[in-house]
C-alpha cells in the first residue's frame, strides 16, 4: 500500500507499539495509520463505538467516515466483511501476530494477504 489509511483494531490505547484486539468489533480503539508514498505519515486512534448484538455495521460505518482504505484483522465474520467490501475498505488477514507495527509494515510492503471468504469467523457474535 503506497497511499491511504490503514485501520487496526487495538487494545487499550493502541498506537504503532500497541497490541491488536482479537475481535475487531469489540476492540477498545482503532489505530489509524496514514500512509503517504509508502511511508507512515501519521498515527492516531479513534474510539470504537458500542457494539450491540447485530450491530456489525457500526464499525464499518465508523471506519468509512474516517476514510479508511484497508483494515487488518485477526478474524472477522461474513456480515461485517461484506459491509467493509461494500464501502470499499479492503480487509487483510494476520491471525498470528498480536503486535500492530509488523502487520502495518507488511501491509505497506504488500506482503499481507487479503482475507478469503473461507477464513471468516462463524457464529452470531458480529
Amino acid at each position: 500500500m503506497k497511499n491511504g489509511t490503514i485501520a487496526i483494531p487495538s487494545m487499550g490505547n493502541g498506537g504503532m507499539d500497541g497490541q491488536r484486539a482479537g475481535h475487531f468489533g469489540h476492540c477498545d480503539v482503532f489505530t489509524l495509520v496514514d500512509v503517504e508514498d509508502g511511508a507512515v505519515k501519521e498515527v492516531r486512534t479513534i474510539n470504537n463505538k458500542e457494539h450491540v448484538q447485530g450491530g456489525c455495521m457500526v464499525p464499518v460505518n465508523l471506519l468509512a467516515e474516517h476514510r479508511v482504505n484497508a483494515l487488518v484483522v485477526g478474524g472477522i465474520g461474513m456480515r461485517p466483511l461484506m459491509g467493509f467490501r461494500q464501502v470499499g475498505i479492503e480487509v487483510y488477514h494476520d491471525g498470528q501476530r498480536p503486535e500492530i507495527r509488523p502487520v502495518v509494515e507488511d501491509l505497506i510492503a504488500g506482503t499481507l494477504p487479503q482475507i478469503e471468504d473461507d477464513q471468516v469467523c462463524g457464529g452470531a457474535r458480529g
